[in-house]
């Protein structure tokens, strides 16, 4: 299994506080705790599968929307958007509970129009309003097509740290990762109205594997 370069810091200092405890409850009892050892190899177990990563290639196409990240279909449905695009279009949200890989994945070929970062509260990712309350990350590809892509990060109620790649004027392509969100969080897409979506609420996904949509031209 690999580890995300987003989780190096965060292992270390997890491993640091955990043998820092075990040291002080150790010194203070006069023995291990071995119980409480226990219970920190299996949470450090589960830090080291939240930061796992697997390289991952898809046979991209011009007009293909693969799928952002891993997790679980919460939303398919036409909403106005009018914070970035200005515009009624397709949204499909993806929500990712803690057991799933973190890493967020380039969902369409195009240049990077606009990358955003918006402070906010730290709402359950599963409720409608977390992708407008809560802290979230936004950026626009614009397809050769034509299209504009709006993929959206958004924070859980777990998650403190979002990370962003893209810049402005960058070429991305499917296969690239967009970035990471540490710990339980939910990717928003939005899509020219036209576009085939080819997903459904409820359905499990996998980033850069599952097809999302096809877009209209």
């Amino acid at each position: 299994m690999l580890l995300h370069k987003e989780g190096r810091g965060p292992l270390i200092g997890f491993a640091i506080t955990i043998i820092g405890l075990n040291a002080l409850i150790a010194l203070f009892a006069g023995t291990i705790s071995y119980i409480f050892l226990a219970l920190s190899v299996i949470f450090y177990l589960l830090v080291v599968n939240f930061f796992r990563y697997e390289p991952r290639k898809h046979s991209d196409g011009p007009l293909e929307i693969v799928c952002p990240a891993d997790g679980r279909v919460v939303v398919v449905e036409e909403t106005e958007e009018q914070e970035l695009l200005g515009c009624r279009c397709l949204q499909v949200s993806v929500f990712m509970s803690v057991f799933d890989m973190h890493v967020n994945w380039i969902p369409c070929n195009g240049v990077v129009e606009h990358v955003s970062h918006t402070d906010g509260r730290f709402l359950s990712a599963h409720l409608p309003k977390s992708s407008t309350d809560n802290e979230r990350s936004a950026v626009i590809i614009r397809t050769e097509g034509g299209d504009r892509v709006l993929v959206r990060q958004i924070a859980g109620a777990i998650a403190r740290r979002i990370v962003t790649y893209p810049e402005v004027g960058q070429r991305v392509d499917i296969n690239q990762n967009l970035g990471f969100i540490k710990f339980g969080s939910r990717v928003d897409l939005y899509l020219p109205l036209g576009t085939q979506v080819h997903v459904k609420v409820g359905q499990k996904v996998q980033g850069n594997i599952t097809d999302i949509a096809t877009l209209p031209r």
